[in-house]
């Protein structure tokens, strides 16, 4: 079955600087799970799981992020919470988790919790430099089949504007996951209207190769003000990715400790665009690919990151999106890992 899972599933975001803050994030986590078919009960573990992280947040950083994402295998949805901080870090993280455990003089069962709810979860920490959560909840108790790729990925509007220019797609199916990143020529509705043409093309053609994609978007965005676009093609079978980009879409391949990074020509999809060129690099099992806009820094380097490689995809794109964003523009970070071994869905 193929999966597809975009940007264009609305990101809540919400900054956690009081209490306030948090009804707020869980009212809207709540809403999300109504109209994604959760029932009661899911619906209600989903609004722990949203207090539990933002009043964590309160209590351990004093401040931070909190971003709900839609997610989506086999046609089954879930929702994802990212809480994000900047304080102190966490010395002991196997402690921590344990119920009854507190470092903030409270009862110590918010971070222990969190795993217990969760279906999927994941953390990375590390003294003096904040910690980053990951929780992931499908709308039924039977979690869907995964595919075999997995998924994380952000998008930041800049300051002042409601809608981000700035946007990607990932669709899998059994031989191999699609990717798309775009970036719409400046930024508010008409960037945004450039870059969410592009994401449609992904879902008209889920399968198709990455220069085929690019084609198509040109054709599609002829009418709007272009975007900077990518398209990769991850080939299961053959252990492949095959890459096509027009313009500043930063693109790369980390396998181990080597990092290879996919190159783009200059252009603007949508108006001035040259035959496109597809490059093909290896992509085994275990290897993650990064996109990005220019809305993040080039010069970021996770080996300053001990561990963070092996943890989840959401968790590389927010330590990307927290340490390396620009804030000169809309900014958007899309993640990829091929999942060892094999599987059905995605995401």
């Amino acid at each position: 079955m193929e999966t597809l899972i975009s940007s264009l599933n609305t990101q809540h975001a919400y900054p956690i600087v009081h209490a306030s803050d948090i009804a707020a994030a869980r009212r809207a986590g709540q809403k999300l799970a109504i109209e994604l078919g959760f029932d009661e009960a899911r619906a209600g573990t989903l609004a722990l799981i949203v207090t539990e992280a933002g009043t964590n947040l309160l209590k351990h950083a004093g401040e931070g992020m909190l971003y709900l994402n839609v997610a989506q295998s086999e046609g089954v949805p879930g929702v994802d919470v990212l809480a994000v901080d900047s304080g102190p870090g966490i010395a002991d993280l196997d402690a921590c988790l344990r119920d009854g455990m507190s470092t903030a003089g409270t009862s110590g069962t918010g971070l222990g919790a969190l795993r217990r709810l969760s279906d999927e979860f994941d953390v990375y920490s590390t003294p003096g430099n904040g910690a980053l959560f990951f929780m992931r909840l499908w709308r039924d108790e039977a979690a869907p089949g995964l595919c075999r790729v997995d998924v994380g990925a952000l998008t930041v509007p800049l300051s002042g504007e409601d809608e981000c220019g700035d946007g990607w797609g990932v669709a899998c199916n059994a031989t191999g996951a699609t990717l798309i990143a775009a970036d719409g020529l400046g930024h508010g509705p008409q960037a945004a209207a450039a870059a969410q043409a592009a994401l449609r093309q992904l879902a008209r053609l889920p399968a198709s190769e990455p220069g085929q994609l690019v084609d198509a978007a040109h054709e599609a965005l002829r009418s709007t003000r272009g975007a900077a676009l990518a398209a990769a093609r991850i080939d299961f079978e053959n252990d492949t990715i095959r890459f096509a980009g027009i313009g500043n879409i930063g693109a790369y391949v980390i396998d181990g400790d080597a990092r290879r990074a996919l190159v783009s020509h200059n252009g603007i999809v949508g108006h001035n665009m040259r035959k496109v060129q597809e490059f093909s690099a290896p992509c085994p099992p275990g290897a993650l690919v990064v996109m990005h806009s220019d809305g993040l820094q080039t010069q970021w380097d996770l080996d300053k990151y001990p561990g963070l490689l092996a943890r989840s995809p959401a968790l590389v794109a927010a330590m990307l999106m927290r340490d390396f964003i620009r804030r000169r523009d809309d900014a958007m970070v899309l993640v990829v890992r091929r999942r060892e071994g094999r599987a059905g869905g995605q995401q």
